[in-house]
């Protein structure tokens, strides 16, 4: 039973909505009700482009304010703590913010925390984080020389995918902490955390190993994708296409004076 319970809890099921079952087979499906046309009408609009996607609980609008007055990390990093508006926060044990140097060239960023993650408070740090920390290693780096974030800094209920919705109150705090570090140089670590970054629906296979600048915020940077250390756990096969892109890094370093 308590393995269960458990199992529960790590697929983001933690709160009872009833003390009976209720058979679903067995009610009738509720009727559809016609939106008004003034009801519809009254929607707001942007003016211009496109709208943004509706967020509840939270407002993109209010996440880049909040982003942009935060002068430094230790100030991002209390905002997050005390901001609301995204209801991953209401699932998770605590923030994950970042680790790392602050003020290191190299930044690396992941998709989002995961179990371990979630309760130490730092990106990387089960068994996927012992393995990135080994492909570091390999080409001279340690986490006193990069910083490392992820996407969104809490984890989502079962390790799912965050939503467009919950991404987009996220996104403007992961601008602002990249915007904060400076890096010279980006490594994304799997799809989501590269679509996300480099704004693209392709796949990572078809993109990892690749350089291109792009504009973060504020913030111009080299960036490359590579695949996720989870992914590698999973399909040891893929080490050698990862180890390639680690080799890139390292040349990218080289090229820019900073090995």
């Amino acid at each position: 039973m308590l393995a269960v319970l458990d199992w529960y809890r790590a697929a983001g099921v933690d709160i009872a909505v009833g003390g009976e079952p209720v058979d679903r087979f067995a009610q009738r499906a509720p009727a559809r009700v016609a939106v008004q046309p003034a009801m519809a009408a009254a929607a707001p609009q942007a003016s211009g482009g496109t709208a943004e996607p509706s967020v509840i609980g939270g407002d993109p609008a209010e996440a880049r304010t909040l982003a942009a007055s935060a002068h430094d990390l230790v100030a991002l990093e209390a905002i997050l703590n005390s901001y609301d508006g995204c209801g991953l926060k209401l699932r998770a044990t605590q923030l994950v913010f970042g680790d790392g140097n602050g003020q290191a060239d190299v930044m690396l960023i992941g998709e989002a925390p995961g179990a371990e993650e979630d309760q130490q408070g730092k990106p990387f740090v089960g068994k996927s984080g012992q393995l990135l920390d080994r492909m570091l290693a390999a080409i001279g780096l340690d986490r006193t020389r990069v910083y490392i974030a992820n996407t969104v800094p809490w984890r989502p209920p079962g390790n799912r995918t965050p939503t467009p919705e919950e991404m987009a109150l996220c996104l403007p705090f992961l601008h602002r902490q990249v915007e904060l570090v400076a890096p010279k140089v980006i490594m994304t670590l799997g799809g989501p955390a590269m679509q996300t970054l480099f704004d693209t629906t392709s796949g990572i296979i078809k993109m990892r190993g690749k350089w291109s600048t792009l504009q973060v915020g504020r913030h111009q940077v080299e960036a490359i994708p590579t695949l996720h250390p989870a992914y590698l756990l999973r399909n040891p096969a893929a080490k050698e296409q990862a180890w390639q892109d680690m080799l890139g890094l390292k040349l990218k370093l080289v090229e820019l004076g900073l090995a």
